[in-house]
């Protein structure tokens, strides 16, 4: 496994994330695993030397949390593991219940680090923009919540270019605490973040953590034009179905299944291979609900695309409407 810095800051952190939003309850959605067969993908990612392991507050209503806090209090030291979680969307129905009000992220980290079993996060991310929050109260808060020790950095997540810029420079001219890392939507199938965000995240220093790296498992060639697909997941999960399944999206598909009929490898494996080729991505966020998932997208590490393969995956791609800032 390899370990690089995240932006510019000096956390070092494995060249892939295992994200949790996989583990929790089935009880939230029907695709995610229960603890007792989460569990074993959180081991077997820190036998490969996965060290960053990303969740959120709102996963399974707080089940994720719970359960990756177990896992990783079970079966690893604390100081040798690099833990993020996120906070905005809703995890009550109270009216402070959600967002980034200094009251709604103060209330919100402690209840993380109960269910994580952890004094403090190593990257504490806001998962959406607050178009009702002033963003000078956002940022003030996080800067106080990096000071009382309760989080180490600080990240966001998908927004506008403009927006994170807007952020950023506030950050610098009050002297708080700067994000480190952007965790947005980016895959073979849906770069529209390249026009912006990406340049940004070069120019600023800032490290690049996307989700969905594999479009929810739809780059892994098993979906068709019509029906839903053979899992669980890709006969239940309607939020793929409102992002994916233009044609063009189909025809990407189909060239990473063809490349990776000529190079040996899986269809996962040439997606991953495609991003962790692009400049500023330090490590997507990987999700896993099979033994081979994890060990695929590990091995994945080693396959390097050339320009041409990486022109051929490339070329079909149309542009997107903006998808997942909400």
């Amino acid at each position: 496994m390899d370990y690089v810095r995240l932006g510019n800051s000096g956390l070092k952190v494995s060249r892939l994330c295992l994200g949790a939003m996989t583990y929790g309850t089935s009880e939230w959605r029907p695709w995610v695993l229960d603890e007792d067969a989460s569990r074993p993908f959180i081991a077997r990612a820190l036998e490969h030397g996965i060290n960053f392991f990303d969740t959120a507050d709102m996963y399974s209503q707080g089940a994720s949390e719970q359960v990756l806090g177990r896992a990783l209090k079970d079966f690893a030291r604390r100081d040798q593991v690099v833990i993020a979680t996120k906070a905005f969307y809703a995890t009550g129905d109270g009216p402070n219940d959600r967002g980034l009000s200094r009251k709604h992220l103060f209330d919100a980290i402690d209840g993380s680090l109960r269910r994580l079993c952890t004094d403090f996060v190593d990257l504490y991310q806001i998962h959406r923009f607050d178009y009702d929050t002033p963003i000078e109260e956002t940022l003030e808060a996080l800067h106080d919540l990096v000071k009382s020790g309760k989080a180490r950095y600080i990240g966001a997540s998908s927004m506008f270019g403009w927006q994170f810029m807007k952020m950023l420079d506030t950050a610098d001219a009050h002297g708080w605490t700067r994000f480190v890392s952007m965790q947005n939507h980016y895959n073979l199938v849906y770069r529209e973040e390249e026009r912006e965000m990406l340049p940004l995240c070069r120019m600023e220093g800032i490290g690049v953590i996307p989700w969905s790296p594999l479009a929810r498992g739809f780059l892994a060639g098993n979906r068709r034009g019509v029906g839903r697909g053979e899992t669980v997941r890709a006969q239940t999960d309607d939020f793929a179905h409102r992002m994916y399944y233009a044609e063009t999206d189909f025809t990407i598909a189909d060239r990473a299944a063809e490349l990776a009929g000529r190079r040996g490898v899986k269809p996962t494996q040439v997606a991953l291979a495609w991003l962790l080729a692009k400049p500023g991505v330090t490590a997507p966020i990987v999700g896993a609900s099979k033994p081979l998932h994890l060990d695929e997208a590990v091995a994945a590490l080693d396959v390097r695309l050339d320009d041409a393969e990486l022109t051929f995956l490339q070329e079909p791609y149309q542009p997107h409407p903006i998808l997942g800032h909400s």
